[in-house]
């Protein structure tokens, strides 16, 4: 099939039209598949700081503290915390910076650094993943405080406590801005009063704080691997810079008069989260010490219902008044911070579906899915375990968020990449390797340490191994290909002067920076129909798509024997079994790993019987899989031969048709001119 038959330009079909003209309609999608418009930031730097700090109220960050006391003492928390908090602000500075200079959310701002179009389809999955945990989380505890007020049984409450946020998010950024206005002040009266009371009516408070060993008695002094080990659990909190961004992206547009106000909202809540972030860790230290010290159970010192009830007690005397309040803070700090999760939830999810389906129900839809998945983890009894989940997933997310920030703050300086952030599919590869690699052997390496493959040691220190093998990786990565991967094609350069050009599909009107040029189309296409378009076959960079890239990948590394087998699907048939198994192994590890922390002693006898278990059904299901994606291949193959000759057909036809046209022409031609010779 020759570039002609493969260029060949499509007739939009009215159906697809008005499917586009619906999803563009951003009143309730908030953007969540596009860049932020400069005619859409219209709020103030205040409001937009405003909303972007709503949702630092989240109790888990006491709970980590606590959780870090409680287990390691006072010293390796405090310690821990303190470098927690320096590593998150130095990642979410540049971060931060770009995405409200740019305009982007963290999806599009990671495809545009280093990732490439599906390539960030891996940190989406991470983002997303991040927000229904902690959603979950939330959840849990706001459902704990209302049990604790009204007695009914906790799963009712974790239906209410999961569902009371979706008719808060469905209105996006527009209705999150107001709650978050007028919540704010009254949030921010209720978490400092009881620690004023707390410090006038226990001054030796603090002095028994920082000799405090821990639920052991034996972690007053420094220790190292603990010190490592704290570390690796509150680094799980280094995606919500993603959060922070979401709303960023409105932050309006930066000029001589505002410069300063602009540098100072983007710090504060951005990177400036951790600060607050912070001081609610070390409370949760204090508190998670005062409830042992009141001879509560380690369970209830990490349980910000009762750290906050406790607090509480130093203001109000009337149990009646005591308990009503805990609750009311415990669950207006839970909204505050689940309509930020469900919100970014739903804009990650939104990316990620879009790209791999070519489909986009809309930002409600995948709302509705992020929740729905949140209350599962509730169900299943997430809070169990708590420590060791977001000290592994830490090392995924650290993975990701250092690779995008070495981009930003080395690649680009040294001219590695290029100096702007290219989010549009037009002009993207589907895989960058120099931030899908770096992730990809950061996260490698350091989940490997922290399983204990490298020894105690590297256990310990596994955040920093995921740190800074991204931080080499991509650099190096950059270098060796040369930046090759960064853009598929020149930008299309639109008339000079134009600021803003009408989409050929939705027939929308959008800036330029939202536009590509279609060749398929032959017409200017906007970033969000370019996306959910699935006939074009990526005309523009046949070069770019994924199994171009993975056949030519395929044909450097192996001898040239082999390359048939690469071209006849087989190369295919190893990339999607290797994803395949991968998948299935994390799923069956994730499953097996929170039944084993979960198990009591006396049931652990059962474990080898259960690991048995699990790898029979995942041999199974590896085997069931292995025919499912070669039928799969096949019948890919199959529909590419058919396309290819029903393209071929197609041209014949047109081809046919523009021949039957020049015939017309010349025979219209011929007679007039055998008429003037009559005449004549």
């Amino acid at each position: 099939m020759d570039s002609s038959e493969h260029n060949a330009p499509q007739r939009i079909v009215k159906i697809r039209r008005d499917y586009n003209t619906w999803v563009a309609n951003e009143t309730l999608e908030d953007y969540a598949l596009r860049f932020t418009p400069h005619s859409f930031r219209k709020w103030s730097i205040f409001r937009v700081s405003n909303t972007a700090l709503g949702a630092i109220s989240f109790l888990v960050l006491e709970v980590i503290g606590g959780a870090l006391a409680v287990n390691f003492g006072f010293v390796n928390a405090f310690w821990a915390i303190l470098t927690i908090s320096l590593i998150i602000f130095m990642t979410s500075l540049p971060i931060s910076y770009y995405a409200a200079k740019y305009g982007l959310d963290m999806d599009l701002l990671t495809r545009g650094a280093g990732f490439g179009y599906i390539g960030s389809t891996i940190s989406s999955f991470v983002y997303a993943t991040f927000t229904f945990i902690l959603f979950a989380l939330e959840a849990v505890i706001m459902a704990y405080a209302l049990n604790m007020y009204f007695g009914w049984p906790i799963y009712v409450w974790y239906l209410i406590s999961a569902v009371i946020v979706i008719p808060l998010v469905t209105h996006g950024v527009t209705l999150i801005s107001r709650i978050q206005m007028i919540t704010q002040p009254i949030w921010l009266f209720l978490m400092v009063l009881p620690f004023i009371f707390i410090f006038a009516k226990e001054p030796d408070a603090i002095r028994g704080l920082m000799n405090f060993a821990g639920s052991s008695g034996y972690d007053s002094t420094f220790n190292i691997y603990m010190f490592g080990t704290a570390i690796a659990i509150g680094m799980a909190l280094i995606p919500q810079v993603g959060e922070q961004v979401d709303f960023l992206r409105f932050m309006p547009e930066k000029t001589q008069k505002n410069r300063f106000r602009w540098h100072l909202g983007v710090i504060f809540a951005g990177p400036g989260w951790i600060f607050i972030g912070m001081i609610k860790m070390f409370a949760g230290v204090l508190l998670a010490y005062l409830v042992l010290n009141g001879a509560k159970s380690v369970e209830e010192a990490v349980n910000p219902t009762y750290m906050y009830h406790v607090a509480f007690s130093y203001v109000f005397s009337n149990a009646d008044v005591l308990l009503a309040v805990t609750v009311f803070f415990v669950v207006l700090s839970q909204i505050k911070i689940n309509i930020t999760n469900a919100y970014a939830g739903s804009l990650a999810w939104s990316n990620f579906f879009a790209r791999l389906t070519h489909s986009h129900p809309g930002r409600v839809v995948w709302l509705l899915f992020n929740v729905l998945i949140a209350t599962m983890l509730m169900l299943l009894d997430v809070f169990q375990a708590l420590e060791q989940i977001l000290g592994l997933y830490s090392n995924i997310a650290i993975s990701w968020i250092t690779a995008v920030v070495a981009d930003l703050v080395i690649n680009k300086p040294l001219g590695l990449s290029p100096k702007g952030v290219e989010f549009r599919r037009a002009y993207l590869y589907d895989i960058n390797p120099v931030g899908v690699g770096a992730m990809a052997i950061a996260s490698l390496f350091s989940v490997l340490a922290f399983v204990g493959v490298f020894g105690l040691e590297a256990q310990s220190f596994s955040s920093f191994i995921a740190m800074f093998t991204a931080l080499i990786c991509s650099p190096l990565f950059a270098w060796w290909t040369k930046g090759k991967y960064y853009l598929a094609r020149q930008p299309y350069k639109f008339h000079p002067g134009k600021t803003k050009e009408i989409c050929s599909i939705c027939e929308r009107e959008y800036e330029i920076d939202d536009i590509a040029y279609c060749p398929a189309y032959q017409g200017a296409i906007c970033s969000l129909c370019c996306c959910l378009d699935a006939r074009c076959n990526d005309a523009c960079k046949p070069h770019a798509k994924l199994d171009s890239q993975w056949q030519a990948a395929m044909t450097k590394l192996l001898p040239k024997s082999l390359w048939g087998y690469i071209q006849n699907g087989v190369g295919h048939y190893i990339l999607l079994m290797g994803m395949t198994v991968l998948l299935l192994a994390s799923i069956f590890g994730l499953i097996y790993l929170h039944i084993s922390l979960t198990t009591t002693d006396n049931a652990a006898q059962i474990l080898p019987e259960i690991q048995v278990g699990f790898l029979k059904a995942f041999a199974a299901l590896v085997l069931v899989s292995g025919i499912i994606v070669w039928w799969l291949i096949l019948t890919s193959q199959s529909r590419n031969v058919a396309q290819q000759e029903s393209n071929h057909q197609t041209n014949l036809l047109q081809r046919e048709i523009i021949l039957h046209e020049q015939t017309d022409a010349e025979l219209q031609q011929a007679r007039v001119i055998a008429e003037q010779a009559n005449q004549a």
